[in-house]
């Protein structure tokens, strides 16, 4: 596997997280600070193919992204008999394994996100030693976190937390009264903002570069 000839590559920022409603509030920041910055988030749940394979889809993206977000704060099953959810940390080894042993991909940089410090260190030891950075499930926590890596990575003057914070807020008001203004029902809504995030992040680029 080699990198791919694309200028996209240096901006494309794979997001490995969970796909469920209740890390959405989670989600929705995340991805505003990633265009915020000037980056293209990349995540599976931007196009929809019956025909693709998702494994498949997955290894595409991150062959195609410099920069990866791995989010590994949902691995334990909460219930009796639920499985442990094995989705986030296969796709941070795939990755890592592009980066150690693909040609032209050492450069590609991680963000590895997890509840707690520690939480992670029970269930994938061998990652003692490696800077992860924990968000306690509050999203301005994780607007933070993605916010001050990727600072790390631009040479353009980036503003304060709080401020990518309050876009977010404003954003997130305007997006609803104006969707409802042009008709949109609850239930398209959520769908654009659930399941239809290629659209999603489409209205948040327009309205960052309207509002910055």
């Amino acid at each position: 596997m080699s990198k791919p000839p694309s200028l996209d590559f240096e901006k494309n920022v794979f997001i490995n997280c969970p796909f469920d409603d209740n890390y959405l509030p989670l989600l929705h920041p995340m991805l505003l600070a990633v265009i915020y910055l000037g980056f293209n988030p990349r995540i599976a749940t931007e196009r929809s193919d019956s025909g693709e394979q998702r494994v498949d889809k997955i290894c595409e993206l991150i062959g195609q992204s410099k920069f990866s977000i791995h989010d590994l704060s949902r691995l334990q099953s909460k219930k009796e008999n639920e499985y442990f959810r094995l989705n986030m940390p296969f796709e941070l080894g795939i990755d890592y394994g592009i980066r150690k042993f693909a040609k032209g991909y050492e450069e590609k940089k991680f963000l590895i996100l997890s509840k707690t410090r520690f939480d992670y260190a029970k269930a994938i030891s061998d990652l003692s030693g490696v800077d992860i950075k924990s968000h306690e499930e509050e999203p301005v926590k994780i607007n933070r976190a993605v916010r001050n890596w990727l600072t790390q990575h631009t040479t353009r003057a980036v503003p304060a937390p709080q401020i990518i914070w309050d876009h977010f807020d404003y954003f997130t008001q305007d997006f609803y009264d104006k969707r409802k203004k042009e008709g949109f029902s609850r239930e398209d809504i959520y769908e654009i903002t659930s399941a239809h995030l290629g659209e999603f992040m489409g209205y948040m680029d327009e309205w960052i570069q309207q509002n910055r």
